[in-house]
């Protein structure tokens, strides 16, 4: 019998932490700059094409591979895979596929939290910086860049936000990640909608032809043309950021699901967590960052600020707002950084439970090994200020890797599960039930959607030569990459041969 776990105290505690790990900088940072350089309102229409096909099948399925893991006592997905696997396999083919949940799980939640919290860390500083009024009549773009290389200033704000996330990580389930996610979330729902606000009713401070409102039309406005003659870009660029946003193909779901009671509801809190997120970023998200942009620095400038809108772009609009551009801007970047802490918790907690379960080390002591971890693997990043580490570590782990791991959810959780029995444990205790139609979409349509993403996007990155790039932080970056995953897989089959020899 599963040793008993610590449970979620509540079910609204539950879906706040659950939309804190999803809702994160990917839907206030990431989703505009996507939104600006796809074509606005041609970016939106596979956007939702992938959530119906990808994104919601996909958060079911994670859900119901958390929930079950639970159930025999895992929150980390090796074992959880190897369970689930065995309903079709012998012991060595189900420990070939829980090693590999288990070595992408480890991989995404070191790494891409690694260099995640130091971007926390960045919003940090530049709530400072917007009180003070610190990049006011300076050049915004010479001014990150002299952050990035303030070694001090970098570590100062990365260190506290790390050390702020071992703390809440520490306490535990209820009485860490729950009480801080009912805190901080209602926050950040209205400072982003005290935002919104402000975008709307800006009119047109500079120019009588730059507006928010033509800057809310870039966005809704469905250009075909764009979309027809950028199909393949666009489409990848959608659902890239349907797993990006949704936290899915990272094994956090999973983690967080694992608290769950066997009868507990994972059709309504998957779509709640869903619609939540959605909500934050289509409705809130797109309709800050880039209406103001549009009213302050005009569409070419807005358009184009890629990356670097919320961190060199907005500084701008900002100081065009008179006195009440430093509170504006520091509303923004408090926003950004309660949206990326509660997604990074939940990364933490992951390895937190992972040495919890697995290694019988308490929790405190598990978050204080976690920070150390951190903190070594996110030393690169700090003293790389060129971001070409960053930028590495992004490209294959935040882009790649949580697409291959998002393939392996649903090739293990419904079709060596099977699919159905798979159904029936997404609806046990539902009040609803899922239609039928999705039976099909999430055992056919999406695991075919995603291979069709990971051919076209390992296809794209043979054309540009990302497979023969060279430097110094690139191939340390590739080489972090190799060993962290040898370290997952090796902890992975542990886990699995201890439990279940």
């Amino acid at each position: 019998m599963a040793p008993e776990r610590e449970r979620w105290a509540t079910r609204l505690g539950l879906i706040l932490a659950m939309a804190g790990n999803a809702i994160g900088l990917g839907n206030f940072w990431r989703f505009p700059y996507q939104l600006a350089k796809n074509g606005g309102g041609a970016f939106l229409i596979p956007y939702f094409i992938a959530l119906f096909l990808l994104g919601i099948p996909l958060m079911w399925t994670e859900w119901t591979i958390g929930r079950y893991g639970g159930q025999h006592g895992h929150g980390t997905l090796g074992p959880a895979f190897y369970l689930m696997s065995r309903k079709s396999l012998g012991p060595t083919g189900a420990l070939v596929f829980g090693i590999i949940g288990g070595m992408l799980a480890f991989a995404v939640t070191t790494l891409l939290n690694s260099y995640y919290i130091h971007v926390i860390g960045w919003t940090a500083a530049y709530f400072g910086y917007s009180i003070a009024g610190s990049y006011y009549g300076v050049d915004t773009v010479k001014f990150f860049g002299q952050h990035v290389s303030n070694l001090k200033a970098v570590l100062l704000s990365w260190l506290i936000s790390l050390a702020l996330l071992g703390l809440c990580v520490g306490r535990g389930v209820s009485r860490g990640i729950e009480k801080w996610a009912t805190i901080m979330m209602p926050i950040l729902y209205i400072a982003a909608i005290i935002l919104v606000i402000r975008a709307f009713t800006l009119g047109s401070p500079v120019k009588p032809e730059w507006s928010s409102l033509a800057g809310f039309n870039y966005i809704w406005r469905p250009d075909f043309e764009t979309l027809k003659s950028n199909f393949f870009a666009i489409s990848l660029a959608a659902a890239g950021q349907i797993f990006f946003t949704l936290s899915l193909g990272m094994g956090i779901i999973q983690n967080y699901a694992s608290y769950l009671r066997p009868e507990d509801d994972i059709v309504a809190s998957g779509f709640a967590t869903t619609s939540l997120n959605e909500f934050a970023e289509v409705i809130l998200g797109g309709s800050i960052a880039i209406p103001i942009a549009f009213a302050f620095l005009g569409p070419k400038e807005a358009i184009k600020g890629g990356v670097g809108l919320a961190f060199m772009a907005l500084p701008n609009v900002f100081t065009q707002m008179g006195s009440a551009g430093r509170f504006f801007g520091a509303l923004w970047f408090l926003l950004l950084w309660f949206a990326g802490f509660t997604s990074a918790i939940a990364m933490y907690n992951y390895l937190v439970a992972l040495l919890e379960e697995d290694l019988n080390i308490k929790r405190p002591i598990g978050a204080l090994i976690v920070f150390i971890l951190y903190f070594l693997l996110g030393l690169p990043v700090a003293l790389d200020s060129s971001l070409t580490y960053l930028s590495e570590l992004d490209n294959w782990v935040g882009s790649y890797i949580l697409v291959v791991l998002g393939f392996f959810d649903i090739i293990v959780g419904v079709w060596l599960f099977l699919p159905k029995r798979y159904w029936e444990e997404l609806h046990k205790g539902a009040l609803m039930s899922v239609p039928k139609v999705y039976y099909w979409i999430t055992a056919v349509v999406a695991p075919a959607y995603i291979a069709f993403l990971l051919v076209g996007t390992t296809w794209d990155y043979y054309q540009k030569g990302i497979f023969s790039q060279t430097g110094t932080w690139i191939l340390g970056a590739r080489i972090a990459i190799i060993l962290v995953m040898i370290v997952g897989a090796i902890e992975a089959y542990l886990a699995i041969k201890r439990k279940y020899g």
